[in-house]
This record gives structure tokens, C-alpha cells and sequence, in this order.
């Protein structure tokens, strides 16, 4: 991971003061930073989106839109308006107008088959003055490493110089007095590759990795020369210092990142072995080294299980940090993402002087994503959040860390005002694995590019914005609280939302319920007085029996009379059903679909559920379906009654919008009551982001008879919101699943995203008020 900083652009800003809860001190205790994270806005100062460019809009002209284009290590210009990003994916890199931070504009690439080899790979980029320093990997083999460092005019985008570096490059930096750049040569090792006496990918795998200096005399590129810091005995062994700071494997020290401080001192972090390497640039020798030791760390999630299950831990695991930052001459932080044998999913401060832990995040950057919804439970068993890039920057008076979750699409941002206690103060959203996150305080932004790209499960790589000024942040818009106490306390486990309802004779509560992402099943309690809304309880669905159930909860009603109506969607059409559930959600009663509906259906079946009941106290359960019956007219979906007191069902059609676009569908995804003899309907289509079209609500009006029989009347519809502003206005990536609709005991209309669990998707949930139910379905019956 590579994630850089331009020193041209690091003069200060915008003053941010954001009150939050701390951090604890030495180690975070369970719940850490995220247990008293408070909501942020009104007068203090906040980053907040801005923007989210999606990096394949920057392609050449005639390449396939489909094709894996990403955004992973930037830099910017001195004037802080053109960034600029690698593309190791496309073997070029990327270059973006960025003055209006609301609209950034393509301008183009510099493809390095221009430069080199079409299989050439930037690795990282930083800029001196007007010349932009590209970092290539041209390695043939892991066992013949090779790169280089393509020096290039920024006006005119031709190559001034190249120069090269003897091994396989990794991370670069620029001093801050543009004196010096630190290249990180890795010769990283080959997975596959089982060395002498070892296990597959084990070290070490010759040749060793080494610092490259290159001093940027002279105002041309043609005066700079390179130094070689070795981290290896000249025959190969490894250097005594590093074998007494106890690293993993020394003969073999694969240099990861580096960060340079004020005093022209180099922090190299050694990833593989464990360790950090502090090189003098001036004289090109090795002051320090040192061990980030090891970390044992509770109340975690360590199964991929679809539990969210916050009881796991881990001993005595290596933090094996990927990038480090310095925070001052004398303190700096490391992300420790792990590697080949550890991973302790936070991030830690450590002494320079005594190379000694004086904070660590523990289980508290874990914490955060759970607590945000921002939980992957594919990834609990494997080094869970993967914190991977960190970033340190001044704006105005604060001192700032971002630190990165590469698999839960997150950037935490924490107030360094006192450099061994840092406070939360903020969680931003991102795209998919964020990658290269960079402060531009001479600008008051913050840019995060991301590198995972997958047009196909409509996942882009993209650049996002973020600007420091003051009101309410777009993200979160809801959170769960901490439940539990002392070293049990933790958040509310929450993710994949696909229904919402109004908690009976609660003005400001909403039940939502999990769906299949998750089991087994929860039905959660939202308060809406907050901002952000916050998740205060959760209720585990029972079957008959009283054992936990797993259902595909799509569709959740909470009756005046107790208890719920659910949905359970089902891999298949027999498996469908309407479910009804006690005040304490054991499964009562099951409801399966008739026959000759179950059997006309795919994988999309039931999607929303609510219910009317009349004067007499005879309750009618409306469900919707998301697909077409086979058999049925195209484009048409079913609407089902159900007469709980008659166990009959009745079905009525809706007429869908249609779709030009090759893999889309459209479907419906939630009823609701408006209260009124009418329904309301969510229907929506398969795409997000920037291809999003319709995420819409209709309503219907009640019907008040019985279809004729074999017949299936179509329900005329009216459109009554039109939510795709909404999403978009987050200025974030625009969410697929718009899958539940409620009206609140306070008659305001509420609407959330499925969030997919961060499985195929950015994993953020959108939960917005959209406004009174008068303002969004009008008055009565029309």
C-alpha cells in the first residue's frame, strides 16, 4: 500500500475543533474510540464530501468503459488543483482538475507504454516543484527485479529524465524541504515461491530490498544522483541491528513505505519482517531499528460466519504495519494492516526515541466499522478492517491523522492535538478499497482514491473529495450505540437493512430488520430523534421452536395488535413466506405463497409487507413481489392480500418501468400504508452510482373489491417521490438497493439502502427523512 504526501501543499487551512469522544489512553479499552463517538456539525468545523469521481471517466478515448481502470497512490500540483493518481491496473497515470472540489474534470492520462513497456506498473507518485517523480516497477520476475524513477514535466507531460533505481520499487516520498526523495525498493517476495527449508511464500527470497535516496540538487532533474542505504550486510546476511530488534527475518527486510520527518529522518517500514528502520538522509545511515512488537486484542469479530459476533480475539499477533507517518519529529503512526503472518486491525503510535508502543487503537477501529454499518464479515477471519494507508496533516491549528480501511471502505480521522492521545472525531465513507488518501490543507481537502474496480458487480474505482468546513456531514446518517458492560460493552451489530416500519405508539422509533447477509435474523429499534438516527436495540427473530432463525427478512410491519409481519424473500419460490412473529419474535404463524405464484418465480420474490386493519378488526396483509410471475404480462408485478382471518390470497398487477439497459431490471423493493386508502410502493432499478436511474416511490390506491377470477387487474400508479436526488446529494457513491419505506408515528416518510454488507458494494446505508407524509403523497385519495 502507498499513500503519499505532497510537502508543496502542506501550509495550513481551514481551523477544525469537532467535539468527540475520546480515545483511551495507552490502549484503547473494548468500544475505544468508537463506544463515545458523538455526532458531529453544527458550528464545529467537519470534513465532508464533496465529491466521488468515478476514475473511469478519465479513460483514454476508444477504451471500454468496462475495463478495470483504478485509482490507488496520489499526489497534487503545488497549487493544490491538479492531482494525480496511479493506474496500475491500466499502466498509466491519471491526472485531475480538481479546483472546483465539487467537480472535478478529467484531464487525461500518461500511459507508460509511452515511456517504457506497456507492461511497465506505477507504484507511486509524488511531485518536486513542476516535475511530476513516477515510480515504475519493470521487474520481469520476482528473482530479477527491476524499476525505475520517470521524472516528468507537469505542464507539458514529457519525461525530462529516467532514472534507475536497481530493484523493484515500492513507496516514495519528498522531503518537506524538497532536499531529498526516499524510495521504499521492496524485491517483494513471490507467494508461491517456497524458499530452502521453508513453506510456501515464506522469507527469506533473495534479492534483499534496500532505500534508495535521491538528491533533488539543482533546479533540473539532470543535477539529482541516488544513494543505496542497504538494510543488508554486503554478503547478503542480515545487518546485526536488525537481528537484535528481534525482526521476523532480517536477511530479507522488504521495505514497504516510508515517511520523512522534519529532521530529514526516514521511517521505513519493514512489513513482512515485522519492524521499522529509521534511516538519516543527510548521511544515508541506519539510526534505529526497531520491533512494532506484537498486540493481543478482544472483542472482535474473527469468523466468517454471517454473525456479527463481538466476543472473538486474537493473541500475541504481529502488527506488521504497511504504511507509517510520522506525527512529529519524535512520534509516529503506523497502520497495521498485517501480512503473511499478523495483522492487529488498528493502527498505533510509537516512541522514535525508544521504539516503544505508546498508544494502540486495540479493538476500537474495529469498532467503528461495525458501529457504522461498515462491518465485512467475509473479511473477520482474515485481519477483519485492514487498516493499510495512514496520512498526517496540519489544517489550520489541528493536526490531523486519516487512517484507511482498505475492506470496510472507511477513512477514520482522529485529532492528534496531543500526539500520544488522539481523539475520534470523524468516520468518512469511501469507495472500495481505499488506497491513497491525501491531504491538501492548503486547500482545506482531503482526497481518497480507491482501487477496487468491478464493472460488472457495478463497484468502481473512483477519487472522492472531502472539504473541512462547518455543518452536518452527508455520512453517517445512522450508527448503532454501545451496548453491554465493561469489557463486554460494544456496538450494535448492524448491516444489510432491507425494511423498515413504524414502532406502534412511538412517535420516534422505527423497527428495521437484517436480511439474508446476516443470521440469524434482528429486528432493530432506530430513533430518529438523533442525527444520526441511532440504533438503540436490536431483537432476535425466533422460529417455533425459540431457537435463533436465519430468514431473508425483506420486508418487516410492525402490528398495532403486537408482534410483525415479515417477509422472507427465499432462494427459491416455494421458499417465500409471509412469516408472523410475537411482540418477542418467535414464530407464530408461517404463511406460504399459493402454488401457482411460488412456482412462477425466481430469485426475486417477496420484497415489502404491511397491513390494514378495518373497523371490524379483520386484518388484511399486503405483500409485493419484486419480479414478474412467469406466465404474467411482461413488465408486470404482483401486488398480494392476504385475508388473515380467511387464509385466502388476492393478487393485483403493477405496471413497471422499463429498462434499455444490458443487465438491468427493474423491480419493487417495500409497501407501506400512507394512511389514507392509498399504498405506497418503492420500485427501483439494478444500478448504482452515476448509472442510477429509478429509485422511485408510486402509490396505489387500495383496492376494494376482489379481482375477477383468473383475472390480474393492473393498479394505475402515481408517482409520488422521486428519491434519486436524495441519494445523490451525499455527493457519495449512489446506492443501489433502495429497500425500505416507512411512515413514522411522527407522519414523516423515512426511506434506507440495503448496504450488501459491504459485499459487492461500497457498504454505506443511506437513511434519510424525506419529509411529512402530506409533502410526499399529498392529501387523501386522488
Amino acid at each position: 500500500m502507498r499513500t503519499r504526501r505532497n510537502p508543496a501543499v502542506l501550509a495550513t487551512a481551514t481551523t477544525a475543533a469537532v467535539l468527540c469522544a475520546a480515545v483511551a489512553l495507552t490502549v484503547a479499552p473494548p468500544g475505544g474510540a468508537a463506544a463515545g463517538h458523538r455526532p458531529v456539525g453544527g458550528g464545529s468545523a467537519v470534513f465532508d464530501r464533496t465529491a466521488t469521481y468515478p476514475v473511469f471517466h478519465n479513460r483514454p478515448a476508444g477504451e471500454d468503459p468496462t475495463a478495470e481502470t483504478v485509482a490507488e497512490i496520489s499526489t497534487v500540483s503545488p497549487d493544490g488543483r491538479t492531482m494525480i493518481y496511479t493506474d496500475a491496473a491500466g499502466r498509466r497515470v491519471g491526472f485531475l482538475d480538481i479546483t472546483d472540489p465539487r467537480n472535478p474534470r478529467s484531464l487525461g492520462t500518461l500511459s507508460l507504454a509511452t515511456l517504457g513497456n506497456a507492461e511497465d506498473e506505477p507504484t507511486s507518485v509524488a511531485v518536486v516543484g513542476r516535475y511530476v517523480l513516477i515510480v515504475v516497477n519493470t521487474s520481469v520476475s520476482y528473482t530479477a527485479p527491476s524499476g525505475r524513477l520517470d521524472v516528468v514535466d507537469l505542464a507539458s507531460r514529457t519525461r525530462v529524465r529516467s532514472i534507475p533505481l536497481g530493484g523493484q520499487p515500492d513507496a516514495i516520498e519528498v522531503s518537506d524541504n524538497g532536499r531529498y526523495a526516499a524510495i521504499a525498493i521492496e524485491n517483494e517476495r513471490d507467494e508461491d515461491a517456497t524458499p530452502l527449508g521453508g513453506d510456501e511464500g515464506d522469507l527469506p527470497q533473495p534479492p534483499a530490498g534496500f532505500l534508495q535516496i535521491v538528491d533533488l540538487t539543482g533546479r533540473h532533474p539532470a543535477t539529482w544522483s541516488t544513494r543505496t542505504v542497504s538494510l543488508t550486510a554486503a554478503d547478503g546476511s542480515a545487518l546485526p541491528g536488525l537481528v537484535a530488534a528481534g525482526l521476523d527475518t532480517p536477511a530479507d527486510p522488504e521495505p514497504e513505505y516510508v515517511s520523512i520527518n522534519g529532521r530529514d529522518q526516514v521511517a521505513v517500514t519493514l512489513q513482512e519482517n515485522n519492524g521499522v528502520v529509521l534511516v538519516d538522509l543527510r548521511s544515508g545511515r541506519i539510526t534505529k531499528a526497531f520491533s512494532a512488537g506484537t498486540a493481543t486484542v478482544t472483542g472482535i469479530d474473527t469468523a466468517d460466519d454471517g454473525v456479527i459476533d463481538l466476543t472473538g480475539a486474537f493473541t500475541g499477533l504481529p502488527r506488521e504495519p504497511d504504511a507509517v507517518a510520522w506525527i512529529d519529529d519524535r512520534y509516529l503512526a503506523t497502520a497495521n494492516e498485517g501480512d503473511w503472518k499478523g495483522g492487529t486491525r488498528g493502527w498505533s503510535i510509537f516512541d522514535s526515541r525508544t521504539g516503544r508502543v505508546v498508544w494502540d487503537a486495540g479493538n476500537s477501529f474495529e469498532h467503528l466499522a461495525v458501529r457504522h454499518g461498515l462491518h465485512n464479515d467475509n473479511r473477520a477471519d482474515n485481519k477483519g478492517t485492514e487498516p493499510e494507508g495512514i496520512a498526517v496533516a496540519t489544517f489550520g491549528r489541528t493536526r490531523y491523522a486519516f487512517i484507511g480501511s482498505e475492506r470496510s471502505n472507511f477513512v477514520a480521522v482522529y485529532d492528534l492535538t496531543r500526539p500520544t492521545r488522539p481523539v475520534l472525531r470523524q468516520v468518512l465513507a469511501t469507495t472500495n478499497g481505499p488506497e491513497g488518501l491525501l491531504p491538501i490543507p492548503s486547500r482545506g481537502l482531503l482526497a481518497v482514491s480507491s482501487e477496487v474496480d468491478d464493472a460488472e458487480a457495478g463497484v468502481r474505482a473512483a477519487v472522492n473529495l472531502f472539504r473541512l468546513g462547518t455543518g452536518t456531514p452527508s455520512f453517517p446518517t445512522l450508527v448503532s450505540q454501545t451496548s453491554g458492560w465493561g469489557p463486554d460493552r460494544a456496538p450494535i451489530g448492524w448491516g444489510g437493512l432491507g425494511a423498515l416500519t413504524a414502532v406502534p405508539g412511538k412517535r420516534h422509533q422505527l423497527y428495521a430488520a437484517s436480511d439474508a447477509l446476516y443470521s440469524p435474523t434482528r429486528i432493530y429499534t432506530i430513533d430518529t430523534r438523533r442525527s444520526p438516527a441511532r440504533i438503540v436495540d436490536d431483537l432476535v427473530v425466533r422460529d417455533a421452536s425459540g431457537e435463533p432463525a436465519g430468514y431473508d427478512a425483506e420486508g418487516l410491519f410492525a402490528r398495532p395488535q403486537g408482534g410483525f409481519w415479515l417477509v422472507s424473500e427465499g432462494a427459491t419460490g416455494a421458499a417465500n413466506q409471509l412469516v408472523r412473529l410475537d411482540r418477542s419474535g418467535v414464530t407464530r404463524q408461517v404463511v406460504s405463497l399459493p402454488d401457482e405464484v411460488a412456482t412462477g418465480l425466481g430469485s426475486q420474490g417477496l420484497e415489502g409487507v404491511t397491513a390494514l386493519t378495518d373497523r371490524r378488526g379483520r386484518e388484511q396483509v399486503w405483500v409485493v413481489l419484486q419480479r414478474g410471475v412467469a406466465g404474467d404480462p411482461a413488465g408486470v408485478v404482483r401486488l398480494g392480500r392476504y385475508d388473515v382471518r380467511g387464509g385466502t390470497w388476492a393478487w393485483f398487477g403493477y405496471q413497471l418501468e422499463s429498462t434499455d439497459v444490458a443487465g438491468d431490471w427493474i423491480g419493487l423493493s417495500e409497501i407501506t400504508s400512507v394512511g389514507d386508502g392509498r399504498l405506497a410502493v418503492i420500485e427501483r432499478d439494478k444500478l448504482s452510482g452515476p448509472a442510477a436511474r429509478v429509485k422511485r416511490i408510486y402509490t396505489v390506491d387500495v383496492p376494494t373489491g376482489d379481482p375477477a377470477p383468473g383475472r390480474l387487474p393492473v393498479l394505475p400508479k402515481r408517482l409520488a417521490y422521486d428519491v434519486l436526488p436524495d441519494l445523490r446529494a451525499g455527493n457519495g457513491w449512489t446506492q443501489e438497493k433502495l429497500e425500505g419505506l416507512t411512515v413514522g408515528g411522527d407522519r414523516q416518510v423515512y426511506v434506507v439502502t440495503d448496504n450488501d454488507g459491504a459485499q459487492d458494494a461500497t457498504g454505506e446505508t443511506v437513511f434519510l427523512r424525506l419529509g411529512s407524509a402530506d409533502r410526499v403523497f399529498g392529501r387523501g385519495r386522488r
